[in-house]
């Protein structure tokens, strides 16, 4: 039997140097749309959950612009691997690694994520 997300406790969270850091019920996580979240450092993460319920975790600040804003972009594959493309300038970042598939000098921090 599978549950519907909306239908368990569970929570998204992320491992940080301290421990694992609680950012919001999975349900409140949509497939194909990303959530910000302030860290207790002031930074902020972009995560995400695709359709096929993965969960990925990315800075949230765009490496191009400076801006705040890869939690609002638009999600997607590229050779099997998903990415977030930003709002502003479109480019995109590997949601596994945080390279950019556009420039290959160019990488925002990932986040190890579970459900829990």
């Amino acid at each position: 039997m599978t549950l519907a997300p909306e239908t368990t406790d569970l929570v998204i969270e992320l491992r940080l140097a301290d421990g694992w850091f609680t950012v919001c019920d999975l349900h409140r996580l949509l497939p194909g749309r990303g959530v910000a979240a302030l860290l207790p450092d002031g930074d902020q993460v972009a995560v995400f959950r695709d359709r096929a319920g993965g969960l990925y975790a990315i800075g949230n600040r765009d490496p191009f612009t400076g801006a705040a804003v890869l939690s609002r972009g638009l999600t997607g594959t590229h050779q099997g691997r998903p990415f977030v493309a930003s709002p502003l300038l479109k480019q995109r970042f590997d949601l596994l690694s945080g390279q950019c598939l556009d420039d290959e000098t160019v990488r925002v921090r990932t986040y190890e994520v579970r459900a829990a």
